[in-house]
């Protein structure tokens, strides 16, 4: 009995074993039919968004349940940049009309305005700050602290959020701003070619974990934020954003892991840098730029600074200016980035033209 029971547990046995060994097999085969695109950039640069429009344009968008998710990320976002508003303007010394300074006190301190809701009462104080001379004073000083970048944007829907019936549009879903950590994978199909984008927090207390990502990467999508130009970084109030983003992609562009990588570069927030560069010149952050408050001719000289960084003559950069909000442009851009993609995998594995 006992040699019975032990024949059958060994051809048990090896039924399980095949079974693992196909299935890694077709794990295997699945992976090397697969192309990961990897986001890497600094915090702000606007990586996560690359990676919600993926889910937008390639897997029939954010489904109501979805949408609705976000609304406290959005309602903390809008009131959380009041807040910094009203406390930049008192450290600027920016006087806010008197009719509004209980406004500013409740935005300062009250806990209730940060419950997850926006209330008529909270709505109204947004209102008549967003409305007072100080505080849009404090707005077009936004460079000396940290402002979300859709603030205007969800000040001017307020309206809106006291609905009732209120869902996030895929807009507000876009722009809204939650610190990412860890790692979030997006995976998709477009014209019979399985895509799997990988994104992981950018802001320095993340990129520890970077390098667990490293391995089978297709491409590397880079995003610079070129609205930053003039920005300091949220975790250190002292260095320039453009300058930290031009010292990573040197460091990511010239990593042993990605000698034989494709090499995309976004220079993204194409929106907020061309209204920007209209007041603030380039020379801000470049002392030998010479090209005055010319959109052309600074988004131009960023792009060189960064294709510089590239120390292998062998390798290709490919840039592209974006804007990560505007579902049409990066459909557009993602199009050109997956003919660059699959060419190189041709020309990799010897079937190139």
């Amino acid at each position: 009995m006992g040699i019975c029971g032990a024949k059958g547990g060994s051809k048990a046995d090896s039924e399980t074993n095949r079974n693992i060994n196909r299935a890694l097999m077709d794990d295997r085969k699945r992976l090397d039919n697969e192309v990961k695109l990897l986001l890497l950039g600094a915090g702000e640069s606007g990586k996560s968004t690359i990676s919600k429009q993926m889910k937008i344009i390639h897997l029939k968008g954010f489904n109501d349940e979805e949408r609705s998710s976000y609304k406290s990320i959005i309602f903390n976002n809008t009131v959380g940049s009041m807040r910094v508003l009203v406390t930049a303007a008192q450290e600027l010394g920016i006087e806010l009309s008197d009719s509004n300074k209980t406004a500013a006190d409740r935005m300062s301190n009250s806990e209730e305005y940060f419950s997850g809701e926006i209330t008529q009462d909270i709505a109204q104080d947004i209102t008549s700050l967003w409305a007072d001379p100080g505080i849009k004073e404090c707005f077009s000083r936004s460079a000396e602290f940290q402002l979300n970048d859709s603030a205007a944007y969800y000040f001017e829907s307020v309206d809106r959020f006291i609905d009732p019936n209120y869902t996030p549009s895929e807009q507000d879903v876009l722009r809204s701003r939650a610190k990412t950590t860890g790692i979030i994978e997006t995976d998709f199909e477009c014209e019979g070619t399985s895509f799997r984008m990988v994104d992981v927090g950018g802001q320095r207390s993340e990129r520890k974990k970077w390098m667990h990502c490293f391995q089978d990467v297709t491409a590397v999508i880079f995003c610079v934020a070129l609205s930053e130009y003039d920005l300091k970084l949220y975790e250190d109030d002292t260095t320039n954003r453009m300058h930290e983003s031009l010292k990573l992609f040197k460091e990511i562009c010239n990593n042993k892991w990605f000698v034989d990588t494709a090499m995309i570069l976004f220079l993204n927030k194409k929106d907020l840098f061309e209204s920007k560069i209209a007041k603030v010149d380039l020379n801000v952050c470049f002392p030998t730029y010479t090209g005055g408050k010319n959109y052309e001719a600074a988004s131009n000289y960023i792009r060189e600074q960064f294709v510089a960084q590239n120390e292998n003559p062998k390798k290709h950069i490919y840039p592209h200016i974006t804007c990560a909000t505007d579902t049409g442009n990066i459909q557009h851009v993602f199009d050109a980035v997956k003919d660059i993609i699959l060419h190189q995998a041709l020309d990799d594995a010897g079937l190139g033209i």
